[in-house]
């Protein structure tokens, strides 16, 4: 589990196609400190780590599978050398949770179509998939692309989260553009309730 707070901007060096696809990203983490088989939110997409290095810097890799590729930004973007991520260690008892839980399953991609200045922050207006858009209510929280936010409004399938320049700075935020293929989970409080309600009518 994961809470959306992004605490290292890693960056991919290294794809491989290997049966599965395999990727080495460069982490600020501390690899001594990171186990094999430990989890990893790399931009939303909750991976399971398969080695460990540390030159020339501390890198990490995984193994990403055909479903995973199917399902998010990655099949779609693909990863490339260069390439930033938003990282997040797996949640440990007793750590602060900061933004909300996040299960690192990514649902589908929203597409970024507007972006508008607000003072010193930015309104992003993205497009949900048809089939998670009635999970996304206003005032309630969505990860995109492993970020927890706060939905602002909604319109049909399309709806609006705002970044504050701090946002911007420690995630790969400052860098969205119109067209961005993001990861999206939708609040795992929402899918229950959603669940409930076909089960009362």
């Amino acid at each position: 589990m994961f809470t959306g707070i992004i605490t290292d901007i890693g960056e991919v060096l290294e794809v491989e196609q290997r049966g599965d696809l395999r990727a080495r990203i460069a982490t600020g983490y501390d690899v001594d400190g990171i186990d094999i088989g430990a989890s990893i939110a790399c931009d939303g997409v909750c991976l399971t780590v398969v080695a460990l290095g540390r030159a020339p810097r501390g890198w990490f890799e995984v193994e990403i599978s055909a479903e995973t590729l199917s399902r998010t930004n990655i099949g779609r973007n693909g990863w490339a050398p260069g390439r930033r991520l938003n990282l997040e260690r797996a949640l440990r008892v007793g750590d602060e949770l900061g933004g909300h839980i996040v299960s690192g399953h990514v649902d589908g991609v929203a597409e970024v179509i507007d972006l508008a200045e607000e003072g010193d922050s930015i309104r992003v207006t993205l497009r949900a998939p048809e089939d998670l858009a009635r999970f996304i209510a206003p005032k309630g929280s969505v990860a995109l692309n492993g970020t927890s936010l706060t939905v602002n409004e909604v319109s049909g399938r399309e709806f609006g989260i705002n970044l504050i320049p701090h946002t911007r700075q420690v995630t790969t935020w400052g860098a969205v553009r119109k067209g961005d293929a993001v990861n999206l989970e939708i609040d795992t409080l929402a899918r229950y309730v959603a669940r409930l309600r076909e089960w009362d009518g």
